[in-house]
């Protein structure tokens, strides 16, 4: 990628800006009227506004990973590339969660308030599981990854130059923010945790030439293990 001249990158910075700013306003106005679902809401509103600007400005998801895949062999690669993803977000928690639980900021043997608060009924209730599996799928795996990934990654790596160790920063950012993401409900656990399953995400981003499918159906089936986990009671 070209090294962008100053100007773009102070435009790219306050564009990088507002739309955190609103994100976050968004979702903490929701949070008063929609509680559970407010972090699904105020991103898919988010991203309505934000594509309908990019259109303005003559951007297209497809540069920021949502794209047609060229030829066989790419779209072959989906879904091992997938797995591997996959992989990655759960030895990532797995990790980092024995790791703060050796440190003693958390115990491994209690789930976070939040998380019971938000999907307890979920266990053994069949049509709350299978909405809250669509809304992983469209809200986790269409529209974090989206975000996350291909907006904040590409929109950060701009503001640091586009190119060289911009990207890497940039993967880093994106992590910690996808962490903070999820603090409203699941504490410090959830933060460290799911930031660091963010990293991981936004290096194989990177390693897959920028292609979000494979993460959009990694992140959409661990979350669907996850709610699965939820629906039969299970502690993994």
């Amino acid at each position: 990628m070209t090294k962008l001249a100053p100007p773009s990158r102070i435009r790219s910075l306050i564009e990088l800006a507002c739309v955190l700013a609103f994100a976050l306003i968004s979702k903490f106005i929701l949070d008063q009227y929609i509680w559970k679902f407010a972090g699904p809401v105020s991103l898919a509103i988010t991203l309505t506004l934000l594509t309908i600007y990019m259109q303005h400005r003559g951007e297209h998801w497809s540069t920021m990973g949502l794209r047609a895949l060229p030829g066989v062999k790419a779209k072959l690669l989906v879904l091992p590339q997938a797995l591997l993803a996959v992989v990655g977000i759960l030895a990532a928690g797995v990790l980092t969660g024995l790791a703060g639980d050796a440190l003693g900021w958390w115990s491994m043997d209690t789930e976070p308030a939040g998380v019971t608060e938000r999907w307890g009924d979920v266990r053994g209730n069949l049509p709350v599981y299978l909405l809250w599996v669509a809304i992983s799928w469209l809200s986790g795996g269409f529209a974090e990854e989206m975000f996350f990934r291909g907006f904040l990654i590409t929109w950060a790596a701009r503001v640091l130059g586009g190119k060289g160790t911009a990207f890497i920063l940039a993967v880093l950012f994106a992590g910690f923010v996808f962490g903070y993401g999820h603090f409203y409900y699941q504490g410090l656990r959830g933060w460290v945790t799911t930031g660091m399953i963010g990293i991981v995400l936004g290096l194989l981003f990177l390693a897959y030439r920028r292609n979000l499918w494979p993460l959009v159906l990694a992140h959409g089936l661990v979350d669907t293990l996850v709610f699965t986990a939820h629906y039969a009671d299970l502690d993994i």
